[in-house]
């Protein structure tokens, strides 16, 4: 069964199709990942799921409803959380206020009940507060509960940032390149987690990653985009040694050889 199903997807910028009629389903608890070269489209993509971009055409549903058109706050109400290539967390604020802030959308009381701190305001508090930890205990963050994340190493954050989409407790988790800037160590870090969350949690998880031994270790599917457009899909060793997808990646000289691409050469 499929929980995300997208049909037909298109967006432009000033008349550039960044995303050019793209479908693709993701079957429910499985990791599926979107690779491509650097501008493919692969973050509009979720740009366009978690709905801060307005698709141009095309449709998406989530557990059966099109969510094509909801309002971005309605998203993470359904189920669906999602990290960020470039951290996004409030550095004056300690790892375990990060995470209370992805419970706002589980919040069931009134501001006023909030302020006097009434009964309820307290058992939701609580339940919140269960949570956050349970999260901080599986993401081995216990060290960190109460430091500032302004005073965290890169990777830390990165983690906490994973942390805060799962406090959330989404169905359907977009991974925005995990593993980007993160040591072999760190890398194989995140791939435990994400068998785990699969396994223990049930999660379905989209993931766009450049890091091709994590998207070999945990991917049931993976899907190359160039361009917007729909290269291949199949397996991760499948994705790799098909043409168009070499091609993509090295381009393709004049005697139909693959060359490196002026942007890859750093050109």
């Amino acid at each position: 069964m499929s929980l995300l199903e997208v049909r037909d997807l298109s967006i432009a910028f000033g008349g550039l199709k960044a995303v050019d009629g793209l479908s693709f389903d993701v079957a429910e608890g499985e990791v599926f990942t979107l690779v491509g070269p650097n501008g493919a489209g692969k973050s509009t993509i979720f740009n366009m799921i978690s709905r801060f971009y307005e698709p141009t055409e095309g449709k998406i549903f989530f557990d059966g409803e099109e969510i094509t058109h909801l309002p971005a706050h309605k998203i993470a109400e359904l189920g669906i959380a999602r990290t960020f290539q470039n951290i996004e967390l409030f550095d004056h604020s300690t790892v375990l206020s990060n995470l209370l802030m992805g419970r706002h959308v589980h919040r069931k009381t009134q501001v006023i009940q909030d302020l006097l701190f009434t009964r309820k305001a307290r058992a939701d508090e609580r339940s919140h507060r269960r949570r956050v930890e349970e999260v901080i205990t599986f993401l081995e963050l216990e060290a960190h509960r109460d430091s500032l994340i302004a005073g965290l190493p890169y990777g830390v954050r990165k983690v906490v940032e994973i942390g805060r989409a799962l406090a959330i407790g989404p169905k359907l988790l977009l991974l925005d390149e995990p593993a980007s800037g993160l040591s072999v160590e760190e890398t194989r870090d995140v791939a435990f987690w994400i068998e785990d969350m699969k396994r223990e949690m049930g999660l379905t998880i989209l993931m766009i990653e450049h890091d091709m031994g994590l998207v070999s270790a945990v991917s049931d599917r993976v899907l190359a985009v160039a361009d917007g457009k729909f290269l291949a899909q199949g397996t991760a060793s499948e994705v790799q040694s098909h043409p168009d997808v070499i091609e993509a990646y090295l381009g393709t000289g004049v005697n139909g050889e693959p060359e490196l691409k002026k942007e890859e050469a750093g050109a």
